[in-house]
């Protein structure tokens, strides 16, 4: 490879980075937003009446994974659920470490499901693969370990409320 194919190269992958880097800061900004807002009391002060702390972990997770596998990002599902999962665990004295985790491991979970997903897309590239097959043949081992993960955000739910 010559200086002039390397300097080509290296604009070619840094245009690919620019959505990403997009996508990250709309993702920041619009947890920033959340907060500034203040739409986790808001939806605390909503759904105080109706939730235990117990379920808290299991609906948070489960929250952030329809909110992930929608968007196909887990960073933006970050900068939303914290926002509003924190304020809420407080609110109702729930275990916040756990709340949190549920907040993160949902917002993951989403992501790696859904075809929208940049990691998904740049797999099935990178292993030249139909995308679709790919999402296809994960998707049996992820609800497995969802399934797993909700059912263990309600037993430490219930056992830490």
């Amino acid at each position: 490879m010559n200086l002039n194919e390397f300097g080509a190269t290296c604009v070619h992958a840094a245009k690919g980075m620019i959505p990403l880097a997009a996508l990250m800061m709309l993702a920041f900004a619009l947890g920033t937003l959340c907060k500034a807002l203040g739409t986790g009391l808001y939806v605390s002060s909503l759904t105080q009446p109706y939730l235990s702390p117990a379920l808290l972990p299991a609906l948070v997770f489960l929250t952030a994974a329809v909110v992930a596998f929608s968007t196909g990002t887990s960073w933006g599902t970050f900068a939303i659920m914290i926002a509003i999962a924190v304020p809420l665990s407080q609110s109702l004295e729930g275990h916040l470490a756990l709340t949190l985790a549920a907040a993160l491991g949902g917002g993951v979970f989403g992501d790696h499901c859904s075809p929208t997903s940049d990691t998904s897309i740049i797999t099935s590239m990178a292993t030249a693969n139909d995308h679709i097959d790919h999402i296809r043949t994960q998707m049996p081992y992820a609800l497995i370990g969802g399934a797993l993960a909700t059912l263990a955000y309600l037993v430490l739910g219930a056992i830490y409320a």
